[in-house]
């Protein structure tokens, strides 16, 4: 049985969409046992709404709740009955709990991670690493994208390692297609930072590299990972989201903009929702944290219950693929 810690609290739509994804990620996987964390009364209730009765569904009262405007690593020190450090502790102190769910603080959450789970043997910093859909159907990953603004090529290369673990541990992809963020495909492009980078992963054979990535090329189904430092990663996250929100947005009102776009509409419905549902992130579960000692994952804050859900599910894939032990053993292999 895999156990897993979900955090009930801090997203948008918590508890609801937090415990209905665990339900259903519990009556759709047998080998799952999930942990809740939060306001024990509040978290009963919305249980029970969702019908479950059975024994693999435990909850842990935690009453306070780490917000987004706290500093992080001060209410990771000071609430230490928050639901989110709640769950944390516990994941750090008990060797059968696999991993850990949260749609809280993305800071507070790198933080715990970091500070309290601690890191993998040889890794520099753990960096999140979020999934998106691409043009050719599958998906790619960005590494770093936001919790580390400033770099060392050395922490670059790492970056590329456990991305290209990840993506084989998660979806199975034999040899990833790993790209380094930079302002030129070109080799002597970018900064002292990504040129020192591009050496090192280069470097390492075991890394499919393909060289340097123009940001436009993110979702072109190109590659499957893309390495940057968090700064760049985070910009290039949220606005490739952003824009893709912004176009469905536009086709929506130039559908319903005159009577025979309406009609024109109705016969491209299905195939406007099946675009809408891919690229919609939630339906990808959320971003892991890679390189700490157990798997946390961290799904958007305004996370549905299909969110958590998939997220769940993403913890129970890489601790069923031994993500971390092969990260271990890849960086032992650089060192």
């Amino acid at each position: 049985m895999v156990k897993i810690i979900v955090d009930c609290f801090g997203g948008d739509k918590s508890p609801g969409a937090n415990v209905l994804g665990a339900v259903n990620a519990v009556k759709k996987n047998e080998d799952i046992c999930v942990i809740l964390t939060g306001d024990e009364a509040l978290i009963r209730a919305e249980v029970e709404k969702a019908g479950y009765s059975g024994d693999r569904i435990v909850v842990v009262h935690a009453p306070d709740v780490i917000g987004c405007d706290e500093k992080p690593t001060d209410a990771i020190k000071q609430k230490t009955e928050s639901s989110m450090m709640k769950g944390v502790n516990m994941l750090r102190e008990d060797d059968g709990i696999a991993g850990f769910v949260t749609t809280g603080s993305s800071g507070a959450a790198i933080a715990a991670g970091t500070l309290r789970v601690g890191r993998l043997k040889n890794v520099s910093r753990p960096a999140f690493c979020p999934i998106m859909p691409t043009m050719a159907g599958g998906f790619v990953c960005v590494v770093d994208s936001g919790a580390n603004v400033d770099c060392t090529p050395e922490r670059l290369y790492q970056f590329a390692v456990m991305g290209s673990i990840y993506m084989k541990c998660m979806l199975g992809i034999e040899s990833p297609r790993v790209a380094l963020l930079n302002v030129g495909t070109e080799k002597e492009k970018g900064d002292a930072l990504r040129k020192e980078a591009y050496e090192l992963i280069e470097a390492d054979k075991s890394v499919n590299f393909l060289g340097n990535m123009e940001s436009r090329d993110l979702i072109s189904g190109k590659y499957d990972v893309v390495v940057c430092d968090g700064f760049s990663g985070n910009v290039l996250v949220k606005a490739t989201e952003g824009a893709c929100i912004e176009v469905l947005k536009r086709l929506k009102r130039d559908i319903f903009s005159s009577l025979r776009n309406k009609i024109g509409g109705l016969f491209l419905s299905s195939t406007l929702k099946k675009e809408k549902r891919f690229f919609d992130y939630r339906n990808y579960g959320g971003s892991i944290i890679l390189g700490t000692k157990k798997i946390m994952v961290k799904g958007h804050g305004s996370s549905t219950e299909v969110s958590v859900e998939k997220s769940i599910e993403q913890v129970y894939t890489l601790a069923s693929n031994r993500l971390n032990e092969k990260i271990e053993e890849a960086l032992d292999k650089a060192q």
